[in-house]
């Protein structure tokens, strides 16, 4: 009984040390950035090692200059578009992509691949769906970890940047949100509510588009929510108004938002309208000087303040 007792000890004791495991930290830990551009969603899967007292970019770098570079760690860096992009200028259809670079001290050659599970290396002897460069600039600051960002997103536009050691590299990302928007724009005006009337016009307005059209899709939505007028959408209308050289009318409708912005205690549009007021006031006033009914004009509309 002591016998088989003692061997059953001696089996848990062998079992728990084979399926042990000690954890340490990685050397070069994965990180997932996930960034929508405009419309289009994008995902970029790399492993970020570190300086650690070794010098990177050079002739005889960890990063050697004139050598191929899976641009970071581990696997080849990854990135995935949701939709049909330009990544340094170049045409990229939606899907996934492997990126290696090749550094110098002046400049990197960008190497994107479709993507293939496997061997970074194996990139190597295959073609790249495309190639760009992209300069090299001395950041402020020494970067510890190798680190991607995407930042200055716009609602087209971002730039892709890669910095490590003393070294920043920007890439300029283009999307296609317009064409997105105006289809969404169409089959929304089949059935338009308020909100969708302003979305449209705003849009409009912002992106340089028909100056007359976005001014009757806001001024819709505005009369539509004339029960519970909103000091955002008022100020938009607003804006467009003074871009359609109607100062006059720019005024009033500011001077609306303005008072529903304190009703609100929203201080920043309340500040962003007086300003306003009082830029177009003096623009009105110039306008008037051109002739005695301008003069007219802008004493009714000075008046009516």
């Amino acid at each position: 009984m002591k016998k088989l007792i003692f061997t059953l000890l001696t089996l848990t004791v062998l079992a728990f040390t084979v399926n042990a495991q000690i954890n340490t930290p990685s050397a070069s830990p994965t990180a997932t950035l996930e960034q929508t551009v405009g419309l289009t969603d994008v995902t970029i899967v790399y492993s970020r090692p570190s300086m650690k007292d070794r010098a990177i970019f050079a002739k005889d770098g960890l990063v050697p200059y004139g050598q191929i570079w899976r641009t970071g760690a581990n696997s080849a860096t990854k990135i995935t578009f949701g939709d049909d992009v330009k990544l340094g200028g170049k045409e990229l259809k939606k899907g996934s992509y492997a990126i290696l670079t090749k550094p110098s001290a002046d400049a990197w050659e960008f190497m994107v691949y479709t993507y293939e599970k496997g061997s970074w290396s194996s990139y190597k002897t295959k073609t790249p769906t495309a190639t760009f460069t992209a300069k090299t600039m001395k950041s402020g600051r020494a970067m510890e970890t190798f680190t991607i960002d995407i930042n200055n997103a716009r609602d087209e536009s971002a730039d892709i940047e890669f910095s490590w050691e003393n070294t920043y590299v920007s890439v300029p990302l283009n999307v296609d949100a317009d064409s997105k928007v105006m289809i969404d724009i169409e089959n929304a005006m089949a059935g338009t509510t308020a909100g969708e009337y302003y979305n449209a016009g705003s849009y409009y307005h912002k992106a340089g588009k028909d100056i007359n059209k976005a001014y009757e899709w806001v001024h819709k939505s505005n009369e539509m929510n004339a029960a519970k007028p909103k000091f955002w959408q008022l100020r938009r209308e607003a804006l467009i108004l003074a871009d359609m050289n109607r100062m006059g009318d720019a005024i009033k409708v500011a001077t609306q938002s303005k008072e529903l912005a304190m009703k609100a205690d929203n201080k920043d549009y309340v500040k962003m309208n007086e300003a306003s007021i009082a830029e177009w006031t003096e623009k009105a006033k110039m306008k008037g000087k051109g002739s005695s009914t301008g003069k007219v004009k802008a004493a009714k509309t000075l008046e009516k303040m």
